[in-house]
């Protein structure tokens, strides 16, 4: 094994807690958003550790959300996540304010008969139609979040001829003249499966931070939708108060 640079001894500290401090420090010091850290079998030789307390170290990296490890590719630097504050806006104008370029590509719109689920939120018949609409949001080129929405078509007629590329909720208060004032949100955590994620260019089973909406104009429900984020590119910010929450949250638009 070639004379360790870096080795680490015993102590009161365990190993691998040395380690991964030590590595936590060259991540923000050396290394890059993106770039791939050394390897077990070199990390095993510049600190002159098992491999176990190696792994362990790393494992420890990756469960903290400094790292991530791609199969057959290696173990990198995870990339910083976009932050968004629960609030009323499109996603359009949440990006822009934050230092990013958003861009949407426009997978399916239809008009379909809507789930029962949907109908209810959305206060609809069982005969009525909705337009159907799926959507890829990215932020930077990268990326973030599959949604699919329903939007009553009695509402809004002729929104397949609409640009959806851009914020849906402009497109509502400037050609029908329905401004969302308040919404509905339910947030949970699932993983990504094969489908969703080939539509976000990650892998399987990566987490997934899921928001399912109901957006209201004055009272009238014109919004479900379901929102798949992904976790590793993705924060909320929340602020708490002790006092009681309105029934309707707002939460991040379209």
């Amino acid at each position: 094994m070639p004379t360790s640079r870096r080795a680490i001894t015993d102590g009161p500290v365990a190993k691998h807690i040395q380690l991964s401090r030590a590595l936590a420090r060259r991540v923000a010091e050396e290394l890059s958003s993106g770039q791939a850290v050394p390897s077990e079998r070199e990390l095993m030789a510049e600190y002159g550790l098992s491999r176990a307390t190696v792994r362990r170290a790393v494992e420890a990296l990756i469960a903290d959300g400094l790292l991530q490890r791609v199969p057959a590719k290696g173990t990198f630097v995870v990339e910083p996540r976009v932050e968004s504050q629960l609030h009323l806006a499109s996603f359009t104008q949440d990006m822009r304010r934050r230092g990013f370029t958003p861009r949407t590509l426009l997978v399916s719109c239809a008009e379909e008969v809507p789930t029962a689920e949907a109908a209810r939120a959305l206060g609809m018949a069982q005969d009525q139609t909705a337009w159907h609409i799926s959507r890829i949001r990215l932020a930077d080129d990268q990326p973030i979040a599959v949604e699919t929405g329903w939007y009553p078509t009695a509402t809004f007629p002729g929104l397949e001829r609409e640009d959806l590329t851009g914020s849906l909720y402009e497109i509502f208060a400037q050609r029908y003249g329905c401004t969302i004032d308040s919404a509905g949100q339910t947030l949970w955590g699932e993983t990504a499966d094969r489908a969703v994620a080939r539509q976000l260019q990650a892998t399987t089973s990566t987490p997934l931070l899921v928001f399912q909406r109901t957006s209201y104009a004055q009272g009238k429900p014109l919004e479900y939708v379901t929102s798949r984020y992904r976790g590793d590119r993705y924060q909320v910010h929340m602020e708490l108060s002790s006092q009681p929450s309105p029934t309707r949250t707002e939460g991040t638009g379209q």
